[in-house]
């Protein structure tokens, strides 16, 4: 593949990436019409788990040892916490908000990747940084969100902390494994677990419910195409670029989040196009130096 068709390839994974994480938010608000945050986060993680356990399985007596610390640091925060943290924010807050916040993975990782890996570091990438920061308590403090429910903000803040510690993780420890194999091995650390909980939960009391079974359609379609074959894509969009190219996929997924939350009714206001553009301005600086 030439330099000219690789740029292509890889700009068609995050124009992907964007539309299926930036729908992912609006699953979640689908799903939480019946299920609670736990049980929404725990079957999403099972279900992923499962439609990759026929590409892995002979692949989990073959791990090499240097890979099963890497592997677990990315099922926990590539997968496990960001899953619980994300359905927990989405009980109080809207879907564009979430997926704006969300855009803040670029600048932790690349605070990550300068304080573990001593990336080397500008001035305007300084600024961009606390320009990131001041546009994520813009959102929290200043622009216009209900007290209570700016708390709920940090769950999605500490969730894309978890994102770029996962992708750090995969460029510099899992480079030459393949994407789908670090996807699946990943949610083995996390995904039986979460169907174990489930069942001694009441969920199946709950499938009785009306709209149950559509809501658990909704978090399947979560599961299936937002996680599992999202997170294929990635692993394979940050191997063959850099873990911040990567993690810029976040810049385009709130343009997602807010025309769902739009059309589902939700309220879109001057502030969160403010805190975007205040955000997005951070990540460019630092992207740009």
């Amino acid at each position: 593949m030439n330099l000219s068709s690789k740029k292509i390839y890889n700009w068609t994974l995050m124009i992907l990436l964007a539309f299926i994480w930036g729908s992912s938010f609006i699953l979640m608000k689908k799903g939480l019409i019946v299920f609670n945050d736990l049980e929404v986060a725990q079957l999403r993680m099972g279900v992923a788990w499962i439609s990759l356990l026929p590409f892995v399985w002979s692949k989990i007596f073959s791990i090499e040892k240097k890979h099963i610390i890497p592997i677990l640091v990315v099922g926990l925060f590539g997968n496990g916490f960001p899953a619980f943290l994300f359905t927990k924010a989405q009980t109080e807050l809207d879907s564009s908000l979430i997926g704006i916040l969300n855009a803040l993975v670029p600048l932790f990782t690349f605070v990550l990747a300068m304080f573990l890996f001593k990336t080397k570091v500008k001035v305007s990438q300084l600024i961009g940084i606390l320009l990131g920061l001041s546009g994520a308590i813009w959102l929290i403090a200043g622009g216009g969100l209900m007290i209570e429910n700016g708390n709920y903000s940090w769950y999605v803040i500490i969730a894309t902390i978890c994102y770029a510690i996962s992708l750090n993780t995969i460029k510099n420890y899992l480079q030459n494994m393949s994407a789908i194999d670090i996807a699946g091995l990943a949610f083995f650390v996390v995904g039986p677990f979460c169907l174990l909980a489930l069942a001694f939960s009441d969920f199946s009391e709950k499938m009785t419910i009306d709209g149950a079974y559509l809501a658990l359609f909704y978090v399947v379609l979560l599961s299936t195409v937002g996680t599992s074959i999202a997170l294929v894509l990635f692993n394979q969009l940050v191997k063959g670029t850099t873990a911040i190219f990567a993690s810029s996929v976040t810049y385009l997924i709130p343009v997602v989040a807010i025309f769902w939350g739009f059309t589902d009714g939700e309220i879109i206001t001057l502030n969160h196009f403010i805190g975007i553009a205040i955000i997005l301005g951070g990540i460019h600086l630092i992207n740009k130096a």
